[in-house]
């Protein structure tokens, strides 16, 4: 199968990403200074604020491999989403990279970028296997990075970062074969790998069962209850940079990927699939929230946290419109900033001799006044407090939710937001309100600082002003509904 002109113009940003990695492994072999091998990394987060440039200037479009892949503003939308919080992952965790493991800088800036190259082509897949294949290849290099910090540094237990790979590994091993299982049923039913043509297939009880085993395969990698048990263990022992990849990018992918299966490949079966997905969003709601009154460890309280917001993630999955979607679209981005800013405030913590409590952020005002308002605004977006964009987010999906005829839902969720200003709360107390436990200034690095800001600015610049995002939302949804 030969490459065309149009192929090209349709992978264009992949085939860009690819000659990044290349550079940057060119870059890990060739420089043997580990105080140089940082630039690796900073390479990799300007090549993607690069792309994003870029796809404004000439976007891709058309298709690729005689339809299996097709650049449209769905598939743009997620890539620029990715691509912003991939690039300021890889520059908040560069810095670590050279305290702990400066002989494997290389090997963590390549797997980061190995993990958005599997995410960039797997939202404009349309081929059933192609889209498990660049799930993969978005899976595969997180277990790595998962296990980085034990190389180098005798400082750092070893066994942890160890154990949070295993967990992250194992249930890479046991959802992935649910998640091809179930897809076996729906391509065996159909005839056909191509998920348009699968939809057009009549619905049977071997339907149902192979949607059942992929939304539980989905719904291990993106932490929906009861497929969570992985998600605290491996946020509290992996590196902190990674988690805060981890919590976004691969959620987002994941989240794409259950679209485009459930809405553009059984839309028209949703009375099938909605119960089962109502189901997971009420147990991922409540569970996740309740959970996380119990934790005095920060990163296990965003991880319990992060799966309560999956719950409303998928509350745009259950309303089945063009509307539902875009609010979809909206979250996501809302939430990955703001979840992003919160662990790179935490790795700054760490990088201060700090143990993950939330008892580390006790004082942190008068150590660094401006570290303690990013987080504060962090916070106060997980929350969806006004007027930072998780309060656009929560509130545009209330919407949706109700005009989709779930009102009771959205009581629900109104009920459990308010549940959670009690943990939120508990951090924005140590913050302010507690003595510090060190009375010496924090100092940031200059790249963890700058990727704290843009965090920050994204915050509040999408919560002043969210109507950009919103408009690309709409646009990018209105082309999966038509497409459908």
């Amino acid at each position: 199968m030969n490459l065309t002109l149009d192929d090209f113009q349709a992978i264009w940003p992949a085939l860009g990403l690819c000659c990044v990695i290349l550079v940057v492994v060119l870059w890990d072999a060739l420089v043997k200074d580990p105080q140089h091998k940082l630039w690796g990394g900073h390479v990799g987060a300007l090549a993607l604020v690069g792309l994003v440039a870029a796809s404004v200037l000439y976007p891709p479009e058309g298709t690729a491999f005689f339809g299996v892949y097709v650049a449209d503003d769905w598939s743009l939308f997620l890539q620029r989403a990715v691509w912003g919080l991939g690039a300021i992952a890889m520059l908040g965790g560069n810095d670590r990279g050279r305290r702990v493991t400066p002989h494997r800088q290389g090997e963590g800036a390549f797997m980061t970028l190995v993990s958005l190259l599997g995410a960039t082509l797997l939202f404009g897949a349309r081929d059933l296997i192609l889209l498990v294949v660049c799930f993969e290849l978005m899976g595969i290099p997180l277990f790595v990075l998962a296990a980085l910090d034990k190389q180098d540094q005798p400082g750092i237990k070893a066994s942890y970062p160890a154990e949070a790979a295993m967990k992250f590994f194992m249930m890479g091993v046991v959802s992935t074969p649910i998640a091809l299982l179930g897809a076996s049923f729906l391509i065996g039913l159909s005839g056909s790998t191509n998920i348009a043509e699968i939809a057009q297939a009549q619905v049977e009880p071997a339907t149902i069962l192979g949607l059942v085993l992929v939304i539980a395969g989905m719904g291990f990698k993106i932490g929906v209850v009861p497929f969570h048990m992985w998600v605290p263990d491996t946020y509290q022992a992996a590196p902190t940079p990674f988690v805060a990849f981890l919590s976004t990018v691969p959620k987002i992918a994941g989240v794409a990927a259950l679209s485009r299966i459930l809405l553009f490949g059984y839309g028209v079966a949703a009375n099938h699939w909605v119960p089962i997905v109502l189901a997971l969003c009420v147990a991922t709601l409540v569970l996740g929230n309740f959970w996380a009154l119990a934790q005095s460890n920060s990163k296990r309280l965003l991880a319990y946290s992060g799966i309560g917001h999956i719950g409303y993630v998928l509350m745009g999955l259950l309303v089945v419109n063009h509307f539902g979607l875009q609010m979809l679209l909206f979250y996501l981005v809302g939430y990955g900033v703001t979840n992003l800013g919160a662990f790179l405030v935490l790795e700054a913590m760490e990088t201060d001799g700090g143990e993950g409590t939330v008892s580390d952020l006790n004082g942190l005002w008068s150590r660094s006044p401006w570290l303690a308002l990013s987080m504060l605004l962090f916070l106060l977006s997980l929350a969806g407090i006004p007027f930072v964009v998780g309060f656009w987010a929560k509130f545009y999906m209330f919407i949706a939710v109700w005009r989709g005829s779930y009102p009771w839902l959205v009581v629900l969720g109104a009920l459990i937001a308010v549940v959670s200003l009690f943990y939120y709360l508990q951090m924005v107390r140590a913050m302010y309100m507690t003595k510090p436990s060190a009375d010496k200034p924090l100092t940031v690095s200059p790249s963890l600082k700058l990727a704290i800001v843009a965090c920050t600015l994204g915050v509040v610049g999408l919560g002043l002003y969210p109507n950009p995002l919103l408009e690309q939302a709409e646009q990018a949804s209105a082309n999966f509904i038509a497409s459908h």
